[in-house]
């Protein structure tokens, strides 16, 4: 399955959203889709927008940034899985990178709030990826698979397939650094072969999520185990978001 994913991040006014959102609806027809996956991801003010603004445009899922595992109670300024599926969203970003650093979620938070996506039917994108110094100490490969491991280890491997799995590099997550092609890959296909082997799961797509942009793509979707991409900052510009999924679908 190829599958690209727009994460907009803390952008955009709700003006602003419905603007985007509508240049994309505008460039993104079912036909120029295909059988690629799209999802965007606004931040919680829009979602209720974005939703009603794709009512006829299927072919576009929506997603949330985030969500809380517990399905309610005194947890001030959070929002539920349950409260996303009732307000029709598609799927939740769980474990970005900047939630892991900027707010101390841990292996733990992001296995609960996995399960707590699939209990309320909603697709987990499960992000992982080395930060520099593991990178440079040879160590990324054992720290990335011990993310992953821990993000599934509760969950039933009938419902792993209906996961999705994003690599992040985190020294090259708004640094303007991009992991090579072949950076990419072999990370992509040792998750694949880890997964596989410890889950019996290995179809599930597998995003790249490192400041991937239309200079970059061709090369980096053109790798076998690379299955699309979570998009930053070119996913709050419509021409580049189109370009890529146009990338992709070529791939």
């Amino acid at each position: 399955m190829k599958l690209l994913a727009g994460n907009w991040k803390m952008n955009n006014t709700l003006e602003e959203g419905a603007d985007l959102m509508e240049a994309l609806i505008e460039g993104l027809s079912a036909e120029a889709v295909g059988d690629v996956r799209v999802v965007v991801s606004p931040p919680y003010l829009q979602l209720p927008q974005t939703v009603h603004a794709l009512w006829e445009n299927a072919h576009i899922a929506v997603a949330a940034q985030n969500g809380h595992a517990a399905d309610g109670g005194a947890f001030t300024g959070e929002v539920s899985m349950a409260m996303l599926r009732d307000a029709e969203v598609d799927a939740v970003i769980i474990g970005h990178s900047e939630r892991r650093q900027y707010f101390g979620e841990t292996d733990q938070d992001v296995s609960d709030k996995v399960k707590s996506a699939l209990k309320h039917q909603l697709i987990p994108i499960v992000c992982v990826g080395e930060v520099l110094e593991q990178r440079k100490a040879g160590t990324y490969l054992a720290e990335t698979w011990a993310q992953l491991h821990a993000a599934f280890a509760s969950v039933k491997p009938e419902d792993i397939s209906d996961c999705v799995i994003a690599y992040e590099p985190v020294w090259a997550i708004g640094t303007g650094e991009v992991a090579s092609a072949a950076q990419a890959q072999e990370v992509h296909a040792y998750l694949r072969a880890q997964m596989e082997a410890t889950f019996g799961v290995s179809d599930m797509p597998i995003l790249y999520g490192g400041s991937c942009k239309p200079s970059n793509a061709e090369e980096i979707f053109a790798q076998k185990d690379v299955d699309g991409g979570l998009i930053g900052g070119a996913s709050l510009v419509a021409a580049d978001f189109i370009e890529l999924v146009r990338i992709l679908k070529a791939s």
